[in-house]
């Protein structure tokens, strides 16, 4: 466990699910400028800011070929991570195929798996969240595809403006059954229909010095205390 302690007046700072690049361009771009907005709020008093997932609707990097897009939000978390402010970019489901364009150009660290990290003495467990937790079975055999490196490998050779095309074709079906499985449920789900919530109780039961798990991927907001130490943020 990577333990920090934070300088006098810093702060951390949590957000995910920006799904920049739907439903069109022209929301996208609203959307990214608030996005850029807020991160100029917190720039003087952030220490590490934490992305924690599907920050774009589609991403897929090539060799030598990048989204077009996104150019603000780009810039911003650079110039942010040059002034040494520490940003962390979690791959979710929508933005899984990110590879080292941000490591290597934005100078920002890139995670897939939870990640367990102590700031102050206070434990957080954070991850974007899909995949964890039981049942689920036919996303985990999906997410097993898309992380498969020789599927990986022979969708590069699709040209970008057809492997874009289709990405994002696939990124608006999966929303559509989303929405239909939420307007069938008439209601928000409870926190015992979130497989990542079982996920967390089986965790902290094996791990009761974790003080906070914070995820993203359910576009909701929940809190819930677990104990009198620990508790769930959605």
């Amino acid at each position: 466990m990577e333990t920090t302690t934070l300088q006098t007046g810093k702060k951390i700072y949590f957000a995910s699910d920006f799904h920049l690049g739907i439903p069109d361009y022209a929301s996208s771009l609203v959307r990214e400028k608030k996005i850029v907005r807020w991160l100029d709020t917190i720039k003087e008093d952030a220490q590490e800011i934490f992305l924690l997932g599907d920050i774009f609707d589609f991403w897929f990097e090539y060799k030598t070929v990048v989204p077009k897009g996104f150019i603000r939000f780009l810039g911003k978390i650079t110039e942010l991570a040059d002034k040494g402010i520490i940003i962390h970019l979690f791959r979710g489901n929508h933005d899984i195929w990110a590879f080292d364009y941000f490591s290597e150009e934005c100078n920002v660290h890139l995670h897939r798996e939870p990640k367990v990290r102590n700031f102050n003495n206070t434990n957080f467990l954070l991850a974007h969240g899909d995949g964890l937790g039981p049942g689920d079975k036919h996303y985990k055999f999906m997410k097993s595809l898309f992380e498969n490196k020789l599927l990986q490998w022979a969708f590069k050779w699709i040209h970008p403006d057809i492997g874009t095309r289709l990405g994002l074709y696939s990124s608006h079906q999966s929303r559509l059954s989303n929405i239909a499985k939420e307007n069938k449920l008439d209601k928000e789900l409870s926190l015992n229909q979130i497989p990542l919530y079982h996920y967390t109780k089986e965790h902290l039961v094996k791990n009761p010095d974790i003080n906070y798990y914070i995820y993203g991927h359910y576009h909701m907001i929940k809190q819930e205390k677990l104990n009198n130490s620990s508790e769930f943020i959605l």
